[in-house]
C-alpha cells in the first residue's frame, strides 16, 4: 500500500471511529456534507443554487449565469479561467448543477476541467404520495405523513433531497382520494406546502375524488358532460390557482376499486379525463389518469388495462397523460411490462414504479429496486413515455423511509427520472459513497448486495413467476391457501398460482386467457410457448407440469426448490456482508442495518417454508436432498398470523 493510501485509510478509520461515538441517524439522507472547510464564492445570479454552494462547495469560485437557448432544467458546468461556470436557462437547472457539482465533491471526484452537460429525459420527475388527511399513509413503513403539519425545516431538507436527484413534482396525498382534498382548508395546508417547496424547483399536484361535486359541492351528479360539473370543477381550479400559481394539476384514480369516475354515468376515461384537461388548460395544470382498472369479470386481471383504454388510444385531450404501472398486475417483486406501453401510439403515458416496498418486505428487507425499473426500460423504449412517477416511501421517521437502504430507492428513482440510461451499479455507487464514505473498504462488496438484492428478494417470495401469493388483509408475508369463501377470486392466492396436481401457474397462452397476444409480435411468440418462455416468467404465463424440464436439467418441481432456498442463502449472506462493515460504519446505523437484515433473514425461511410446504401438498413430490428441508411444519405455517399493525409498522419485525 503507498503512502498516501496508508493516509487515506488512517483518516478514514479515525472518522468512522467518530461517527462510532457519535452515531448517525440517517436524517441527512444522501446529502451529508461537511460544512467545516466552506468559505466558496460564489457569484452570479442569485437563487437557491447560491445558497446551497455558498454553504457545502469547497472549492474555487462558482460564477452562475442565466443562458438563453437551453432546454427547460437542463444545465452546463465548465471550468473557465479558474473558476466554476454554471449555465442554465432557469434557476431550476441552476440548482441541478449545483448539486451535481456537490455530488461531484462528495464522491471524490475531480472538479476540475470540467466540462458537462446534462437534460432531464422527462420534463416531469413526480413522487405520488398515498398520504391520507388522518396522517396515514397507505403502503407507508415509515410513519405517519409529513404533510399533515408540514414542519418548515422537514419540508426544506424534503425539497433539498428531491432536487439533488432532479424530482421536480409531488402528489401530495392518496390516490384514493378524500373529497376533502379540495376543501378550503386543505387547499391552503396544499398552498404551505408548495411555499416551502417551490425554492427547490418543485410544483405539488393533488389526487382528487371524481366525486367531488357531489359530496363537496353538493351537486346530484359528477357527470363530466353536465355543464353544471363543469362549471363546479372550472370555479375550483380557478380557486385553487389563486392560491398556488404554479399549481401542477390532478391525478386522478376512477372506476377502479371502488373509486368513483366517469363510467358511473355511461361516460368513458377520456370523456372524464378531458372535462379536467380543460379546465385545467388556461392554467397550463396537466391531468395524470391512472390506467390501474380491473374488474372481477374478467377471466384475467392482466388482461383488464389493455382492454380498457386501448379502444381510447387517440381520444385523450394532450394535456391528460395516461399513468400506467410497470407491470399488467400490480408492483409484483417480479411482472412482465404492461402491454400497454408498446400498443398505446397515440396517447402521452408515464410509468409509475413502487418505490414503497409494498410487496417486497416493506421497511424490512433490503430490495434495491433499480435494478427491476431498467429491467422494465429494457422493454419499454424511454423516449416513447413523456414522464415517470414514483410512489414514495417518505414518512416522519427520522431516517425518512423505515430502512436506511430504502432511502436508496428514492434515490435511485430520481436519478432514473433524470437519466434512465444510468446503470444500477452506477447509481448504487453514487448513493453508498455519499451515504456512508467514498473510501469504504468494502464498497464493492455493499454494491454486489444491493444488486443482487431484489432477485434474492423475488427467489425467496415468488421465484420462476408465481406472483401475488400474499397473506389476506395485507401484503408482508405468504398465505398461498387464502381463499376465503365469498372473497373475489381475483383477491386470492389461488386465482393467481393454480396449483393442482398436473402443475401451477396461470396459463395465458393463446389458448388460455390471451394475455400474450397483448404483447407485440416477437414477445407473443416467445411467451406462448413454453420451451421459450423465459423461466424468470413461466408461471406467470404458463401452466407449468411439476416434471417439466428446466434449464438447469432438474424438473420444475426441484428448481423451484432451489430457487427457494437460493434466496434463503442469499438472505443470510448479506446479513455477513454487513457484518463485516461494523469498523467502518457509525453504530446506529450499523446496528439499525443489522437488525432489518436478521428479520429479512428470518423472513426469508418463513417464505421458503410455507410456499414449499403447501405446494407439496399438489406436487407429492419430495423436496431435493440438497436443498436445506424446512424447519417449520405446514400446519404451523397456516395457523400464523401478523397483526395489521404489526405490517403497518415493520420496525417491530414478526414474533412467532
Amino acid at each position: 500500500m503507498t503512502k498516501k493510501a496508508n493516509i487515506i485509510l488512517t483518516l478514514f478509520l479515525l472518522l468512522a471511529g467518530y461517527a462510532a461515538v457519535y452515531g448517525e441517524d440517517g436524517s441527512r439522507l444522501w446529502l451529508r456534507f461537511d460544512t467545516t472547510n466552506t468559505s466558496a464564492t460564489v457569484t452570479g445570479v442569485k437563487c437557491t443554487a447560491m445558497t446551497e454552494l455558498q454553504t457545502y462547495w469547497q472549492g474555487g469560485p462558482v460564477v452562475l449565469k442565466r443562458q438563453k437557448g437551453m432546454a427547460k432544467d437542463a444545465y452546463a458546468i465548465k471550468s473557465q479561467g479558474g473558476k466554476t461556470v454554471i449555465a442554465a436557462a432557469n434557476d431550476a437547472g441552476l440548482l441541478y448543477g449545483a448539486y451535481h457539482l456537490l455530488r461531484l465533491q462528495q464522491t471524490g471526484q475531480s472538479c476540475v476541467n470540467l466540462d458537462i452537460r446534462e437534460q432531464p429525459a422527462y420534463d416531469l420527475r413526480i413522487l405520488n404520495h398515498w398520504d391520507n388527511p388522518n396522517g396515514t399513509v397507505e403502503r407507508g413503513f415509515a410513519g405517519r405523513s409529513i404533510f399533515l403539519n408540514p414542519d418548515p425545516a422537514r419540508m426544506k431538507m424534503y425539497g433539498r433531497a428531491n432536487a439533488s436527484i432532479g424530482i421536480n413534482g409531488t402528489v401530495l396525498n392518496n390516490v384514493n382520494a378524500k373529497p376533502e382534498a379540495l376543501s378550503a382548508d386543505n387547499l391552503q395546508k396544499a398552498k404551505t406546502i408548495a411555499d416551502q417547496l417551490r425554492p427547490y424547483g418543485i410544483r405539488v399536484y393533488l389526487s382528487i375524488n371524481f366525486a367531488s361535486p357531489i359530496k363537496l359541492g353538493g351537486l346530484k351528479t359528477a357527470d363530466p358532460l353536465d355543464a353544471d360539473v363543469v362549471r363546479w370543477w372550472k370555479d375550483k381550479v380557478n380557486e385553487i390557482y389563486k392560491l398556488i400559481p404554479d399549481f401542477g394539476g390532478f391525478l386522478v384514480k376512477a372506476n377502479s376499486e371502488g373509486e368513483p369516475g366517469p363510467q358511473d354515468f355511461g361516460r368513458t376515461h377520456a370523456d372524464g379525463a378531458n372535462m379536467l384537461a380543460e379546465v385545467l388548460r388556461p392554467h397550463n395544470g396537466i391531468v395524470m389518469w391512472r390506467a390501474f382498472v380491473y374488474n372481477p369479470q374478467s377471466n384475467d386481471r392482466a388482461n383488464q388495462a389493455y382492454e380498457e383504454f386501448m379502444p381510447l388510444d387517440g381520444q385523450f385531450a394532450d394535456n391528460v397523460i395516461i399513468q400506467i404501472k410497470n407491470g399488467p398486475v400490480d408492483f409484483q417483486p417480479r411482472e412482465p411490462y404492461s402491454p400497454l406501453f408498446t400498443a398505446m401510439q397515440k396517447t402521452p403515458m408515464m410509468v409509475e414504479f413502487q418505490i414503497t416496498q409494498e410487496y417486497l418486505g416493506a421497511a424490512n428487507h433490503l430490495a434495491y429496486l433499480a435494478t427491476m425499473w431498467k429491467e422494465f426500460f429494457s422493454f419499454v423504449k424511454p423516449g416513447s413515455l413523456r414522464a415517470m412517477a414514483g410512489v414514495a416511501n417518505i414518512g416522519d421517521d427520522t431516517n425518512w423511509c423505515g430502512h436506511h437502504f430504502a432511502q436508496a430507492n428514492w434515490y435511485a428513482f430520481g436519478r432514473l427520472a433524470w437519466n434512465p440510461s444510468l446503470t444500477s451499479k452506477e447509481i448504487a455507487e453514487e448513493w453508498l459513497m455519499q451515504t456512508f464514505s467514498p473510501h469504504t473498504p468494502q464498497l464493492s462488496s455493499l454494491t454486489s448486495m444491493m444488486l443482487d438484492s431484489r432477485e434474492a428478494v423475488v427467489s425467496y417470495m415468488m421465484p420462476l413467476g408465481i406472483h401475488h401469493i400474499f397473506a389476506g388483509g395485507h401484503h408482508y408475508g405468504p398465505e398461498p391457501w387464502y381463499n376465503p369463501p365469498g372473497l373475489r377470486a381475483d383477491w386470492t392466492p389461488p386465482y393467481y398460482h393454480r396449483a393442482d396436481s398436473i402443475g401451477m401457474g396461470f396459463d395465458r397462452t393463446l389458448t388460455g386467457s390471451a394475455n400474450v397476444k397483448q404483447y407485440p409480435a416477437e414477445l407473443c411468440t416467445l411467451y406462448n410457448d413454453i420451451n421459450t418462455c423465459p423461466e424468470n416468467l413461466l408461471t406467470w404465463f404458463h401452466h407449468v407440469p411439476w416434471d417439466h424440464r428446466m434449464n438447469s436439467g432438474r424438473t420444475f418441481w426441484d428448481e423451484l426448490c432451489h430457487k427457494y432456498n437460493e434466496g434463503v442463502g442469499q438472505a443470510r449472506h448479506f446479513l455477513a456482508v454487513w457484518d463485516a462493515m461494523q469498523p467502518y460504519v457509525d453504530t446506529q446505523r450499523f446496528n439499525e442495518v443489522q437488525h432489518k437484515l436478521r428479520i429479512q433473514a428470518r423472513d426469508a425461511v418463513w417464505w421458503r417454508d410455507a410456499c414449499l410446504l403447501y405446494f407439496q401438498t399438489f406436487s407429492h413430490r419430495p423436496i431435493p436432498q440438497d436443498v436445506e428441508h424446512p424447519v417449520h411444519n405446514l400446519d404451523e405455517m397456516m395457523k400464523f398470523r401478523i397483526p395489521i399493525t404489526m405490517y403497518e409498522n415493520p420496525e417491530s419485525g414478526y414474533t412467532k
